[in-house]
């Protein structure tokens, strides 16, 4: 292998590696980095076991080939690297890196290849800011307990001209939907392998599977939607894949795929869930009322307990521990409906509170201890997100 390509490219491509696997993994062949170059370019692809990224960078290929290296490394040694252009060439066994003045040598994994991306068939497209401003608070909302690994994921559903997605870690909950391009007819789009070439056993597997039916839904690792949401922010067209068993996001520079969690939520409890009957609603702005939160979580006790009490023209914030004393603040808002109190853990509120930055909120609490919603008026997305209130401590 022999390939001219831009650093600043490349050390972008190697850091989105780091940035989106893990390093929980033991195993020495998650540890490595497939750089292969071909006709199209220089490919990039890794895995921590769990999820696959691809990714592909412009490049002047001399010669074609591939290696696998070291990923933390190589995107230490590239990011380090203070030149236009790099020329990156296999020599012995290693990965020699030049620039002028400067050259580094790396060595080769054999036993360390990713394996072949495949991705599951393409069902729409969304934007990268609209999946980012609902995914990243939806997935929040998600457990992060693994022995129960339904409540780790985000349901993602297609409609005709939106796409869902839900969390919750029986605590609260998060509910969005953004605006959603659905692909004329879905098929299964598996690209050239940028590990092997293609066969023609692929190309009759690709022809058999391509009409076939799949189910627009997926439950998928929360962690990992919520990264790859925030670093995609930027894309204006994100396809999104799904079949019963994968999941995948790509783009024009690249893709991210992961295996799903099995099968969704309820439909009926999440209605029901999510159908608001509020008997007093509070408008307020929501960043002032984070700081408020925020404030008061100092005395709120080992449980970080704060309550929140709707009065006339204002929200009040008390928060007390025989410990750590007690706080009171009061906030301007819009308040309708019966004056009650409601206490929450403070870690909850603060989390709904972000998911709505400079943007006011409408609080909407429910009778009896069923959750109360945060909603707001965002440009694009439509936003729900429930706590669950903490049940008042008996009187003594």
């Amino acid at each position: 292998m022999d390939v001219t390509a831009p650093v600043a490219r490349l050390a972008a491509a190697a850091s989105f590696l780091l940035r989106m696997l893990t390093g929980r993994s033991l195993q020495p062949s998650h540890a490595g980095a497939l750089l292969r170059a071909d006709d199209a370019g220089l490919h990039l692809v890794a895995t921590d076991g769990e999820v696959i990224v691809h990714l592909h960078t412009p490049a002047t290929v001399h010669t074609p080939g591939e290696v696998v290296v070291p990923r933390r490394a190589v995107a230490e040694t590239l990011t380090s690297l203070d030149a236009a252009d790099a020329r990156l060439t296999v020599q012995g066994g290693r990965l020699s890196i030049r620039i002028p003045g400067a050259r580094f040598a790396l060595p080769s994994l054999p036993d360390a290849a990713p394996p072949p991306v495949h991705l599951p068939p393409a069902h729409g497209t969304v934007t990268g800011d609209d999946l980012r401003t609902a995914a990243v608070p939806v997935a929040g909302a998600a457990s992060r307990e693994h022995a129960l690994p339904l409540f780790t994921g985000v349901r993602l559903r297609a409609h005709a001209t939106t796409l869902s997605l839900l969390a919750t870690d029986r605590f609260r909950l998060a509910a969005a939907s953004i605006p959603w391009h659905p692909t004329s007819a879905p098929a299964r789009h598996r690209p050239p392998s940028p590990t092997a070439p293609s066969t023609p056993a692929t190309d009759t597997t690709t022809h058999e599977t391509a009409t076939t039916p799949v189910p627009a839904e997926a439950l998928v690792p929360a962690a990992v939607l919520a990264r790859a949401a925030q670093h995609l922010s930027r894309e204006q067209t994100i396809h999104v894949h799904a079949d019963d068993d994968l999941f995948a996001l790509s783009w024009e520079g690249g893709s991210i795929t992961t295996p799903t969690l099995g099968t969704g939520y309820p439909d009926a409890q999440m209605s029901r869930l999510l159908d608001i009957s509020a008997i007093c609603t509070v408008e307020t702005d929501a960043d002032t009322l984070a700081q408020a939160v925020d404030r008061a979580t100092a005395y709120g006790g080992p449980h970080g307990r704060v309550t929140l009490q709707p009065i006339e023209g204002a929200l009040l914030i008390r928060a007390d521990d025989p410990l750590t004393g007690e706080s009171e603040q009061t906030l301007k808002a819009t308040t309708d409906g019966t004056h009650i109190v409601r206490s929450f853990q403070a870690r909850l509120l603060l989390d709904a509170l972000r998911a709505f930055p400079h943007h006011p909120v409408q609080l909407q609490f429910q009778p009896d201890m069923r959750a109360t919603a945060f909603t707001a008026s965002l440009p694009t997305t439509t936003l729900n997100y429930l706590v669950v209130p903490l049940r008042t401590p008996p009187t003594t």
